[in-house]
């Protein structure tokens, strides 16, 4: 197992845009980076890994005009599958693809969302998909989710990419990416992974 930092507060190096250029995401003074109007990409691509990453929704005062008010934005394991970031705390009954929702797949099981302005963790064990060798998909992929220490999805299988990844089908190998969602200013920092 080998853990690789994406993302420490220093430095955006790790990041690419989808078409390759530098990630034009803005790094803040506290070590925390928020989203452009482009998604930002891993530089490493990784198989089956355990992703950590903190991320926190910000206040209506931390708000631009023309920014929206739900703090949305998303982690795509293999830049394929999307693990849902909105402000969905104390929300009874859940909004559609609330946070923690694989999008459009999978519900949280509970509602683990914490209040704006706190910070929160995500945990992603995820096993890749299985290909033979024909490059045929034999095994999609799973994934088990912690969110702020809650198992809110448990070995589920993704059974499709979700819409606005980087690639419409699933792949052996691939990055992490993090959505700029309509550059919601939600804040991340400590991004990692770490191999399976």
């Amino acid at each position: 197992m080998a853990k690789i930092v994406l993302f420490d507060g220093t430095s955006l190096d790790m990041w690419r845009k989808p078409d390759g250029e530098p990630s034009n995401w803005k790094l803040h003074e506290d070590g925390t980076m928020t989203p452009s109007r482009d998604d930002t990409v891993s530089t490493v691509t990784f198989k089956d890994a355990h992703i950590h990453v903190e991320f926190r929704e910000p206040s209506d005062d931390e708000r631009e005009e023309g920014q929206f008010h739900d703090g949305n934005s998303g982690v795509y394991i293999h830049g394929c599958y999307e693990i849902q970031i909105i402000d969905s705390y104390g929300d009874a009954p859940p909004k559609e693809n609330p946070c923690g929702a694989v999008y459009e797949m999978y519900m949280p099981r509970v509602n683990a969302s914490r209040p704006v302005r706190e910070w929160q963790t995500y945990d992603i064990y995820f096993r890749a998909p299985r290909f033979n060798e024909k490059d045929e998909m034999t095994e999609a992929a799973r994934a088990t989710v912690i969110h702020n220490g809650e198992c809110i999805h448990n070995n589920v299988i993704l059974h499709w990419a979700t819409p606005g990844g980087i690639t419409d089908h699933p792949v052996k190998e691939g990055p992490l990416m993090l959505q700029g969602y309509r550059f919601d200013p939600v804040r991340f920092r400590n991004v990692w992974i770490e191999t399976l």
